[in-house]
C-alpha cells in the first residue's frame, strides 16, 4: 500500500490540527480525578505498554488488543488519562512493528485515528450520563453504560479504520476479512477482562494488575505463537506448491523467473541475485533483478569467503542480516548502497553447493528466521528444478543438433520450416526464402583424403556458413554434404546475394586438412566448391514441401548441370 508524499503532508497537518488541541480540550472538559494515584496510573500504563508490544499480525494487519485495558482506565480515571495511555500504546505498537522510514506517516495517522475513537466514544458515554469511577454495585445502570461505551468504542474503531483505508490507502476491497474476524473475536473475549480489572482495582489496588495482566500476557503469547505457527504452515504449504510448479518447467530461464516471482510474492524484495558456481570454482551471475527490473548479468568477480555471497559459498550456511550495521563490515561492492535487510542462502545438490541466492530489501528487519527457513527449502527445490531443466535442454539440444557440425539437424529444420509457413498463412510473415547447397565432388574428397578429412571439411564449411548467416536465419545440415538455410523476411534477390557470398567464401579460401591419408604430419590445403539453389515463398511455393522441392530443383538443374560452383534461383 503506497501513499503519495502529498497525502503524507496532509496526514501530518490533520494530526497537528486534531490531536494536540484535542488533548488540551479534553483535559479542560474531562480532567483527571482529584484523588489520582500516580503509581497506579503508571501501573496501568506499564500494562498497556506490555499489551501494545505483543500484537498479532493477521494478513499483514496488526491486531491491537488494547481495548480491555483502555476500558478499565477510562472507567477508573476518565477520558484524558485513557487518551494519553492509548497514544503512548500506539507509539509502542509502531516501534514494535518496526515500520520503515517511508512508513513513518502511520504514526500521526494512527494517533489521530485512536484519538477520534477515544474522544467520540468517551463523549457518548458522558452524554448518556456516565461518570468517572462508576459504582457497579448500585445496579445495572452503570454496567449498561459501561457496555454501551465498549460497544461504541469498537464500532467507531472499525468505522474510522475503514474510512481511513478508503481515503488514505484507496482500498475498496471487502473490509470484513480474516483480520476483521480475528479482531472481533478477540475483542469479545477480552471485553470482560476490562470490567473485571476495573472492579478488582477498586478493591485490591495495584495488585489487581498482576492478577489480570499476567494471565492475559500468557494468553497473548500463546495466541501469537499460534499465529506464527499458522504463518509457518502457510509458508510450508506455499513452498510445496512452488516446488511442484518449478518441477513442471523444462526451461532454465523459466525456472529462474518463476522462482524469483514466487519469492517476491512472499517476501519484500528490492534486489535479488541468483549466482551459479562453475566447475572451475568460478561464480557466475545467472540472474540479477533490481527494483523489479531484470538487469544485465555482469561478472561478479567473487571468491570464496569474499562478500556476502562469497561468505555463504565458503561456509555453506545461510545468513540473515536485519540492517546494514550487521553486514557493513563485510566487503560487498555488489550490494546497492540503500539495501538494509539481507538473506543469503546456498543452493545445494547432492550435498554440494552449486549456487547462492542473495535477497535484499531497503527496509530494516524485513526478514525473519522462519522466512529464512522457507527460502532455504525453496532453494533446494530450485536447484533440483534447474538441474532437471538443464538435462531436458541438453537432451533436446542433442536431439536437434548434428553431432559433427553442431548445426541444427533436419528434424529441427523441418519444425521451423512448418512454423514459418504457419506464420506466412496468418500474415505474420510476408515472405520466406530457402537456400540449399551441396558440396561439389565431395565423394572424391573422402576417397582421396579419407573420411576424417571429409568430416573436417564439413565442420569447417558449417562454421563458415554460420558465421555469415548469423542470427538472420536458421542453418541446418540437411543430410550428407547438403546444407539448408532458412531466411525469414528475405527476398529472392537478397537470398541469392547471400548464397553468392557463401559460395565465394567456400571457393576462394582453401580448407586445411590435418587428418589425411598422405602418411605425414603436414597439413594439407585443398580447394572445395559448392552449388546453391534458391527458392522463395509465397512466390515459388505454397507449402513447405514445395519450397524444398523447388530449391532442390534449382540446385541440381540450375547449378549442378550448368557446371557447379554457382548459385541458381528457381524458375517456374
Amino acid at each position: 500500500m503506497t501513499v503519495s508524499p502529498r497525502m503524507k503532508k496532509w496526514i501530518l497537518i490533520y494530526w497537528l490540527l486534531l490531536v494536540p488541541p484535542g488533548l488540551v480540550f479534553t483535559y479542560i472538559v474531562s480532567p483527571p480525578p482529584a484523588d489520582l494515584n500516580a503509581i497506579d496510573v503508571l501501573g496501568f500504563m506499564f500494562l498497556s505498554a506490555i499489551v501494545a508490544s505483543m500484537p498479532m499480525v493477521i494478513n499483514g494487519v496488526p491486531i491491537f488488543l488494547i481495548q480491555w485495558v483502555s476500558i478499565a482506565i477510562f472507567l477508573r480515571y476518565g477520558l484524558f488519562i485513557e487518551m494519553v495511555t492509548i497514544q503512548m500504546s500506539v507509539l509502542i505498537l509502531l516501534v514494535k512493528l518496526r515500520i520503515p522510514k517511508e512508513g513513518m506517516f502511520r504514526l500521526p495517522l494512527n494517533s489521530a485515528m485512536f484519538f477520534l475513537v477515544s474522544f467520540l466514544s468517551g463523549m457518548f458515554y458522558y452524554f448518556l450520563g456516565g461518570t468517572v469511577t462508576p459504582d457497579f454495585k448500585e445496579g445495572m445502570g452503570p454496567i449498561w453504560l459501561g457496555l454501551a461505551y465498549a460497544v461504541i468504542y469498537y464500532i467507531l474503531n472499525q468505522l474510522i479504520v475503514m474510512l481511513h483505508q478508503m481515503l488514505v490507502y484507496r482500498i475498496n476491497e471487502s473490509f470484513f476479512g480474516k483480520d476483521f474476524i480475528w479482531e472481533t473475536v478477540s475483542s469479545v473475549i477480552t471485553l470482560p477482562l476490562g470490567f473485571v480489572l476495573y472492579m478488582l482495582h477498586l478493591d485490591l489496588g495495584l495488585i489487581a494488575l498482576l492478577f489480570i495482566g499476567g494471565p492475559f500476557a500468557s494468553v497473548s503469547l500463546i495466541l501469537k505463537m499460534y499465529d506464527s505457527t499458522q504463518h509457518v504452515n502457510e509458508y510450508l504449504q506455499k513452498a510445496a506448491e512452488i516446488g511442484h510448479q518449478l518441477a513442471e518447467r523444462v526451461n532454465v530461464n523459466e525456472v529462474t523467473d518463476l522462482f524469483l516471482q514466487k519469492l517476491s510474492e512472499m517476501l519484500p524484495i528490492d534486489y535479488a541475485y541468483v549466482l551459479e558456481i562453475q566447475e572451475n570454482d568460478d561464480i557466475h551471475l545467472a540472474r540479477r533483478v533490481e527494483n523489479g527490473v531484470v538487469m544485465p548479468n555482469n561478472h561478479m568477480g567473487i571468491k570464496k569467503h569474499q562478500g556476502i555471497s562469497g561468505t555463504v559459498w565458503g561456509t555453506g550456511k545461510p545468513v540473515l542480516f536485519t540492517s546494514r550495521k550487521e553486514w557493513g563490515n563485510i566487503v560487498s561492492a555488489n550490494i546497492p548502497g540503500d539495501a538494509e535487510s539481507i538473506l543469503g542462502i546456498p543452493t545445494m545438490k547432492n550435498g554440494k553447493i552449486v549456487g547462492v541466492v542473495v535477497l535484499a530489501s531497503r527496509r530494516k528487519r524485513a526478514y525473519e528466521k522462519s522466512q529464512l527457513m522457507i527460502v532455504d527449502i525453496l532453494c533446494s527445490h530450485y536447484a533440483i528444478a534447474v538441474e532437471n531443466a538443464r538435462h531436458y535442454e541438453q537432451a533436446k539440444e542433442e536431439s536437434e543438433r548434428c553431432s559433427l557440425t553442431k548445426l541444427h539437424n533436419y528434424r529441427y529444420f523441418e519444425k521451423i520450416l512448418y512454423r514459418e509457413f504457419g506464420m506466412l498463412e496468418k500474415n505474420v510473415r510476408d515472405r520466406l526464402a530457402l537456400i540449399i547447397l551441396d558440396i561439389d565432388h565431395f565423394k572424391a574428397v573422402n576417397d582421396t583424403y579419407g573420411h576424417q578429412s571429409g568430416n573436417e571439411v564439413l565442420k569447417e564449411l558449417a562454421s563458415r556458413i554460420q558465421n555469415i548467416v548469423g542470427d538472420s536465419g536458421t542453418v541446418a545440415r540437411y543430410g550428407g554434404e547438403e546444407f539448408v538455410i532458412l531466411l525469414p523476411e528475405v527476398t529472392s534477390r537478397e537470398a541469392y546475394n547471400l548464397a553468392e557470398l557463401i559460395r565465394e567464401s567456400i571457393a576462394n579460401w582453401p580448407f586445411i586438412l590435418a587428418q589425411h591419408l598422405e602418411g605425414n604430419s603436414h597439413k594439407l590445403s585443398i580447394k572445395i566448391t559448392a552449388s546453391f539453389g534458391v527458392a522463395t515463398a509465397p512466390e515459388d511455393a505454397e507449402d513447405p514441401l514445395a519450397l524444398i522441392r523447388h530449391a532442390d530443383r534449382a540446385l541440381y538443374v540450375g547449378a549442378k548441370r550448368a557446371g557447379r560452383n554457382r548459385v541458381a534461383a528457381y524458375v517456374k
